[in-house]
């Protein structure tokens, strides 16, 4: 609260321009006027030999109110930051996904610590974060026992986070966002990292003013740019046809059965443009697979990893509906014969778990993300030379799809078909892979060269 003790007073006036008769007080705290209306001459002389009292008493006056200390009203500032973040996450666990739920506590732990007061006894930023990420954030019926040093960093929080309404003031919420620009070691963050904690930042501050916590979101009062991130995938790391039948053969060559019991799972990624998570939530029931010709795929489910604190089942991976997709909406994506067969030979070989899935470990068990891209990168250094190693090329699973997608546009397939089996919009896909589309530079510069003889 900024305060001042250059104080002035003016006569009270009548309001002329008033029907009824009122009477108004003015007065001057530092730089700024006030004033207030009575509907009576006394009730303002009242009020103005309160003020004056209070001035000779020595009291401060409030610039924001300019009032006296004795005379203003404690202000109810409402919910901390911390308080509304608490209910913020409950509000939308239920309706959430579990890789969003995470998507939402990653960017609560660089925000909740950011936004505080300086008191004394901070504990470690790390058991900050964890106290959030264990405890704090999640519902009631998933919380642990909370640790001695757990408790100490929970009550420093709940007695040191910032009202919510603090994040009206400029400086404020520009801190919120330098927080969020940062790794948790202080490094910059990821442009893609920065732009979701935004993200997530921007709801919050929107489901702030529908509960009428602000009056308005603050974001918009800052000039603020997230850094660019790559919206286009990178040539660099498609593969071409070659490259990614060496690459299906190196995986398996990779352990005795998990490189082999994945292939399949990889094939199609590479054939299908599946997602990881689609591919995980395959089912034998989902593909037709013709003796001779092409086969189809009609996707139903995804299964996305994510950690088991955060999803329904309290297992790594849930069971959700396709992305950008109705719950129940399906996805059919024809198949050539090099899957088919491939995928006729996985299910001989390894069957199906009980409910048809056809990727799982020995045990049964959903592959984790962490054991397929171990087994991806060896498969690299046993196909790729030590340069393409060290490349882009491939370097993730996913790049996979992406080469599968780049190899049907510049195999003529138009935008719409291509769009309907990657389960992308047609605006999304021309501009995620324009990079990618072949050939466009030599036709361009010979329409160019004909303009030029003209």
């Amino acid at each position: 609260m900024s305060t001042s003790y250059d104080v002035k007073f003016w006569d009270i006036r009548r309001n002329a321009s008033s029907k009824t008769p009122s009477y108004v007080t003015r007065w001057k705290v530092g730089p700024k006027e006030k004033s207030k209306t009575f509907r009576t001459k006394a009730l303002a002389e009242n009020f103005v030999s309160d003020l004056r009292q209070a001035a000779k008493r020595g009291e401060a006056f409030d610039l924001s109110t300019g009032l006296p200390e004795s005379m203003a009203k404690p202000a109810d500032t409402g919910p901390t930051f911390f308080d509304f973040a608490r209910s913020y996450m409950a509000a939308r666990w239920v309706h959430s996904a579990a890789r969003t739920r995470e998507t939402m506590t990653y960017a609560l732990l660089s925000l909740v610590p950011a936004l505080v007061k300086d008191l004394k006894g901070r504990p470690e930023d790390e058991d900050l974060r964890a106290v959030l990420r264990e405890y704090a954030f999640l519902p009631d019926k998933r919380r642990g026992e909370l640790r001695p040093e757990h408790k100490a960093a929970l009550a420093w929080l709940e007695a040191a986070s910032l009202p919510l309404v603090d994040l009206m003031e400029p400086a404020v919420i520009r801190s919120a966002l330098d927080a969020i620009a940062l790794r948790f070691d202080g490094e910059p963050a990821a442009a893609n990292t920065v732009r979701r904690k935004r993200a997530v930042l921007h709801h919050m501050m929107e489901s702030a003013v529908e509960l009428k916590k602000l009056p308005a979101n603050p974001l918009h009062a800052v000039k603020w740019k997230p850094p660019k991130a790559a919206g286009a995938v990178d040539p660099r790391t498609v593969v071409n046809p070659a490259q990614a039948r060496a690459l299906l053969d190196a995986v398996t060559q990779v352990g005795r059965t998990r490189g082999p019991r994945m292939m399949a799972m990889f094939a199609c990624v590479y054939y299908a443009a599946l997602r990881p998570e689609e591919a995980s939530g395959l089912c034998q029931q989902n593909c037709d697979l013709p003796a001779e010709g092409w086969g189809l795929i009609t996707l139903e489910k995804a299964r996305p990893q994510a950690n088991k604190r955060w999803t329904n089942s309290g297992e790594t991976h849930d069971e959700r509906g396709l992305k950008h997709r109705a719950k129940d909406d399906t996805r059919e994506i024809p198949i050539p014969q090099v899957l088919v067969a491939i995928l006729r030979e996985h299910i001989e070989t390894y069957g199906t778990a009980k409910d048809g899935r056809l990727f799982r470990t020995s045990k049964g068990r959903p592959f984790s993300s962490s054991a397929y891209s171990a087994v991806w990168q060896e498969a690299r250094r046993l196909a790729f030379t030590v340069e393409q190693v060290a490349s882009p090329l491939a370097a993730r699973p996913y790049d996979l799809r992406h080469a599968a997608v780049s190899l049907w546009l510049n195999a003529g397939v138009p935008p719409t078909e291509v769009a309907q089996r990657a389960g992308h919009g047609v605006d999304v896909l021309l501009r995620v892979y324009a990079k990618c589309i072949e050939g466009q530079r030599a036709r361009a510069n010979g329409q160019i060269t004909k303009a030029l003889e003209l």
